[in-house]
């Protein structure tokens, strides 16, 4: 309202002289329009090698009653940032103010400073709409309409007015039920609303996408349909880098969990209850087995004659109900003695491969008191017996209560030297300054923000005082290298562990090439001369079978916690699984490639119980994906 006339008049005289494509896309509140964009706009980019100047146009709605617009959609926007040195992707956002419609008064204007400003390429994406808008049609010479799976009944596609206007549809969240179906009705919709009954459902333009996906081959499908008509109105695309896809859906749609396995943790739940349900009876069973064995005795020792009839009795009840206890319960209460026989002594021996190892069972206080390490419970009556051995049990024994080996190793573990930094050459020497004259080298690095989320530590100005803060900074091979230069990495009394979530498979590959290249840099030494290819093949898997650490690598966790995720949950998970399959075949054993911890989610505020529970479905959740 308060523009100069004169100024719009000149915009829009120049406007009229370019011959500019405008895309626009709407949809849905909720549908994923500003996930889609920019995804689009991140295939052209990569498609068109970065050449094309795009200007994205993203609308809010006004709300009523206070006036304000959120202006939330850049947040969604990933792939609009400078590639270089040349920022080649311009977004404004604007508010609806109180037109009552999803697009704002001004934008006819907008799109013609977009014109007149050269850009070969015009985004606008509006606010959601309902049913019967249409606002945008007339304003955008491409319009793309984006919803979900979940319309209702097919009668409800009548009602979409964009389904008659648009020229390409897009059903986003091509994961979630019913998808497929509705695929093929909005098809047979637009099919009927076109007339195009030569056509088969199935060459309707309409689109099957998951945005939230990394390199969705639904939403490449998209964009190389727009390709053709977006030339066809001036644009100037070549044929481009991305490859073809023949498809016009999203495949390899691999949820975090099957749906056959969807109850994966209800069905923990239910068998450990199950478990505890069965182990509470068995020892009721146990116990009345002895009170029946103990009247039978006691009656016996009567010697009344006339009792023999009811001890014979009671001996029939006895042996049917031992006859119902497991057999492996049966010598679990008949090897009770032996259990506490081998912990009253002084020692407790073991025997593994014919070698007699021996654990002290007391430990002597400054008071000269001993305690035993291990005390079992002074139960006499089989039912307590045998339930403690079901729900508790020593350590070292099933179902592990008290832990998962029979006793706790005495020598103390070497210190944890938990660096990071500044940047690589400063870590190395605090490492170094840490270890020095210890036996064991137990290097623990954390890593700056910068690294965290995987950016480029030479971009300018947004990383100021963040690279190397509060961790070292690596971004590259030769950055690893100096990290850990000095230090054998494939000795037994080197172990090595990091703490990285986003970027661990590169962090990782960085070290296994670190590692490798170290032992190949010592046989050059060593020989003199170069290893041949199958020397060097050598070196390196003794390497992986021989190198100790643990990348933490707990995407869930920090997708409750602290949120260093680069990629999608699904996609972060599957390169996890790649990674473990890879340490299956290649045998690394020592070297771990998760860490399920717990501590960052207490941090973000979980309390100790909520922790536990988040921590253990986590691992059970890494096991079913």
């Amino acid at each position: 309202d308060q523009a100069d006339p004169a100024l719009v008049q000149d915009l829009r005289a120049r406007a009229a002289t370019k011959k500019v494509a405008v895309l626009g896309i709407t949809g849905t509140g909720g549908a994923g329009k500003s996930s889609l964009t920019d995804e689009l706009i991140r295939r052209l980019r990569l498609d068109q090698e970065d050449r094309l100047r795009v200007a994205m146009i993203s609308i809010d709605p006004s709300r009523r009653k206070s006036g304000g617009a959120l202006l939330g959609d850049r947040i969604r926007m990933n792939a609009i940032a400078p590639w270089g040195q040349e920022q080649r992707v311009y977004m404004r956002s604007l508010a609806t103010r109180d037109t009552g419609s999803e697009v704002s008064a001004a934008l006819p204007d907008v799109i013609a400073a977009c014109r007149a400003a050269g850009f070969d390429l015009v985004i606008v994406e509006t606010s959601g709409i309902g049913q019967g808008d249409a606002a945008i049609v007339p304003l955008v010479d491409v319009p793309v309409y984006v919803m979900t799976p979940e319309f209702g009944a097919a009668s409800q596609l009548e009602k979409i007015d964009m389904l008659d206007f648009a020229e390409f549809v897009a059903i986003n969240k091509f994961d979630r039920k019913g998808a497929a179906d509705a695929l093929r009705d909005v098809a047979k919709q637009v099919q009927r609303n076109r007339e195009a009954f030569g056509k088969k459902p199935g060459e309707m333009p309409v689109f099957g996408t998951m945005a939230s996906r990394f390199n969705d081959d639904g939403v490449t499908a998209l964009y190389q349909a727009m390709k053709p008509r977006l030339a066809a109105l001036g644009v100037k695309l070549d044929d481009g880098k991305l490859p073809p896809v023949a498809t016009r859906h999203s495949t390899h749609q691999v949820p975090i969990v099957p749906a056959a396995r969807s109850r994966y943790l209800a069905e923990i739940a239910d068998s450990v209850r199950a478990y505890k349900a069965d182990a509470v009876a068995q020892s009721r069973r146990a116990r009345e087995v002895q009170q029946l064995r103990a009247s039978a005795r006691m009656l016996g020792e009567g010697g009344a004659s006339s009792h023999a009839a009811a001890i014979d009795a009671l001996g029939g009840l006895a042996d049917s109900r031992e006859a119902r206890l497991p057999p492996a319960l049966r010598a679990l209460l008949g090897a009770w003695p032996q259990l506490q026989q081998a912990y009253a002594g002084d020692d407790y021996v073991d025997k593994v491969r014919d070698r007699e190892i021996r654990t002290s069972l007391v430990h002597t206080t400054l008071s000269g008191n001993k305690i035993r390490k291990v005390a079992l419970p002074r139960y006499e009556d089989d039912g307590e017996i045998l339930k403690w051995l079901l729900l508790d049990n020593v350590p070292g024994a099933f179902p592990y209560t008290a832990g998962t080996f029979r006793f706790k190793r005495e020598n103390e573990d070497p210190t944890r030297m938990f660096a990071g930094e500044g940047d690589a050459f400063k870590t190395n020497r605090r490492f170094k300054l840490l270890s020095a004259g210890l036996p064991a080298k137990r290097l623990s690095t954390a890593f700056d923000s910068v690294t965290l989320y995987g950016n480029d530590p030479a971009l300018r100005p947004d990383i100021y005082g963040k690279v190397g803060n509060s961790g070292v900074s690596i971004a590259t091979l030769d950055d690893m290298k100096v990290l850990y230069s000095g230090f054998d990495l494939t000795s037994p009394s080197t172990s090595v562990s990091m703490t990285i979530n986003g970027p661990a498979p590169t962090i990782l590959a960085m070290f296994m090439n670190t590692a490798i290249d170290q032992k190949l840099d010592a046989f050059r030494a060593e020989e003199k001369r170069e290893p041949d290819d199958a020397e060097a093949g050598e070196i390196a898997a003794w390497v992986k079978q021989n190198v100790r650490g643990t990348v933490q690598a707990d995407i869930l966790k920090e997708d409750q916690g602290q949120n260093t995720c680069i990629f999608s949950t699904e996609f972060s998970l599957k390169v996890m699984g790649d990674i473990a399959e890879y340490f299956v075949q290649h045998k690394v054993r020592n070297f771990y490639s998760v860490s399920i911890s717990g501590y960052h989610i207490a941090e973000a505020g979980a309390n100790p119980i909520s922790q536990l529970a988040f921590t253990l479905s986590n691992g059970f959740t890494f096991v079913e994906a």
